[in-house]
């Protein structure tokens, strides 16, 4: 099997992404493994590939059509919910807190963004969710809109961020306007910077992925397809809450590798 991967510079560049699928249809590969970055902006080539009958596998983050052979996730609303149940559990059940969600069309984050806000508002009566902002695509911009959530409101008991930029943003946010420790962060993703602040104790816990699993999965899913076997509509890759207490066991070190 030759693999060819292709992904846009910056995250969000979905014409680039669009650009990268063409050409290799260009080429006449056998079958494509995509993360989509958008959920509708990817639609109409994700449908050209089930057309022109070259298998494609979703994988990450979901689109609004069911052309494709495979989607291969995280459960990302369920990942929310257990971001937000961690955050009723430190809190007691009560306190303010913000939301820093990533970018809008983006379906995994958004499912992530929705999981937390449904299950504080239906488990949690007594949490208040202040503020919700889009972060974006960089570090640098959702440090910049962290930084001014936090100096609008100045009680603030926990914070919610949804993806690696995001939770590494608000992290320096947080030490900038030195309240790291005084808010109880939830981040998402399992970047060093965020591995390095949970062992600090700045950050209470994280959500993590498994990128490897999603990744194996739908390269080995496209062969199967390939190769005329049944394959399973969709595979839950799995999701788990990291704390200090489990960062060092095999099953968390097995997610970091």
């Amino acid at each position: 099997v030759k693999i060819f991967w292709n992904g846009p510079k910056r995250e969000t560049d979905r014409e680039e992404q669009i650009q990268i699928i063409e050409d290799f249809i260009v080429q006449k590969v056998s079958g494509v493994v995509l993360a989509p970055l958008d959920s509708k902006a990817l639609v109409p080539k994700v449908e050209e590939l089930f057309e022109k009958n070259i298998p494609c596998v979703i994988i990450d983050s979901g689109i609004d059509t069911d052309k494709y052979v495979c989607f291969a996730a995280t459960d990302n609303y369920v990942g929310g919910l257990i971001a937000a149940r961690r955050m009723g559990k430190i809190l007691n059940g009560k306190g303010k807190i913000v939301v820093v969600k990533y970018v809008p069309g983006s379906a995994s984050t958004t499912n992530r963004e929705n999981g937390f806000i449904d299950t504080i508002k239906k488990e949690f009566p007594k949490i208040e969710i202040v503020d919700a902002q889009y972060g974006n695509d960089t570090v640098e911009t959702a440090l910049q809109v962290t930084e001014d959530i936090l100096t609008k409101n100045a009680e603030l008991d926990g914070l919610f961020a949804c993806n690696a930029s995001t939770s590494v943003g608000a992290l320096q946010a947080l030490r900038s306007q030195d309240r790291a420790g005084k808010i109880k962060m939830i981040g998402f993703d399992t970047e060093k910077a965020l591995i390095d602040g949970l062992k600090e104790g700045i950050i209470d816990s994280l959500v993590a992925q498994n990128p490897y699993k999603m990744g194996y999965e739908g390269v080995k899913t496209v062969i199967a397809v390939l190769d005329g076997k049944e394959v399973p509509r969709r595979i839950d890759t799995g999701v788990t809450l990291v704390t200090q207490e489990n960062l060092d066991t095999p099953e968390i070190q097995a997610l970091l590798r």
